[in-house]
């Protein structure tokens, strides 16, 4: 019992660590940019939060190699986790068991993976342009990239990364290791989605609340279907959709 324990401990700690250098330090530094937010004294929709910016605006190429390397960099803690699920207490049934990562049903999981992304985004752009409206979010604007050749291959690169990243850390691999410690789903998916919501927090009040509900059902998806690749398609259409969305639309759109 003394080992078992133990060794909860450890899986715990690791998942703390894998979270610092990843998506739990975003969470912190989001807190902290909300606390400038609300010191600043702007009212909060009349302040913007800046996505997907130009690195070196008038150098391209240099531009492309920084975009390149975030989206590289980007997808790193997500095969680490994956690593240490293979390596360390790997899953009984093995890591492409437990994520649903094997064939065949490939061709399903996109499919319901589009499926998510209506559900989760045609309500989630109203609850936006709501709390943009009651004062609690700031203007979200989803790319300030200068308009190149590369700009829609880099953006759909950046929004698959954060898929990749996003859903591989806070739900693959935080669900297996918090359930081989032995925490209830319902904690499990709890405490992801509010992670997940605090480092949205930079965007305002309405990131905050409106990715807890994405995390909330996202996670209530993957705890019935053990499928990850339906989440990674549904949220890199979201991401893909909005940012090559605002980076052509800006300007034409009033409530953009």
């Amino acid at each position: 019992m003394a080992g078992e324990r133990s060794g909860d401990r450890r899986l715990l700690w690791e998942t703390i660590f894998v979270l610092a250098v990843s998506l739990g330090q975003s969470a912190w530094y989001s807190i902290l940019r909300m606390i400038e937010r609300l010191t600043r004294g702007v009212p909060m929709d009349q302040q913007t939060s800046k996505l997907n910016s130009s690195v070196t605006p008038g150098r391209p190429w240099l531009d492309l190699l920084y975009q390149l390397s975030d989206i590289v960099f980007g997808v790193a803690p997500a095969l680490l986790a994956v690593l240490l699920l293979a390596q360390v207490k790997p899953p009984r049934d093995g890591v492409r068991q437990t994520l649903g990562l094997h064939g065949p049903g490939w061709g399903r999981d996109v499919g319901a993976g589009a499926i998510l992304a209506a559900i989760i985004g045609i309500p989630g752009l109203g609850f936006y342009l709501a709390a943009r409206a009651w004062g609690l979010n700031t203007t979200v604007q989803a790319s300030q990239l200068q308009h190149v050749w590369w700009t829609v291959p880099v953006l759909i690169g950046l929004a698959v990364m954060n898929a990749v990243l996003e859903e591989t850390v806070m739900v693959g691999y935080l669900f297996t290791r918090w359930r081989q410690i032995g925490w209830s789903t319902a904690t499990v998916i709890v405490t992801s989605a509010v992670i997940r919501g605090t480092y949205h927090l930079y965007q305002g009040w309405g990131g905050f609340v409106g990715n807890i509900v994405m995390g909330l059902f996202l996670g209530w998806v993957f705890s019935k279907r053990s499928r990850l690749l339906p989440l990674v398609v549904a949220h890199s259409l979201l991401d893909i959709v909005s940012f090559i969305g605002y980076a052509y639309l800006a300007g034409h759109v009033s409530w953009l």
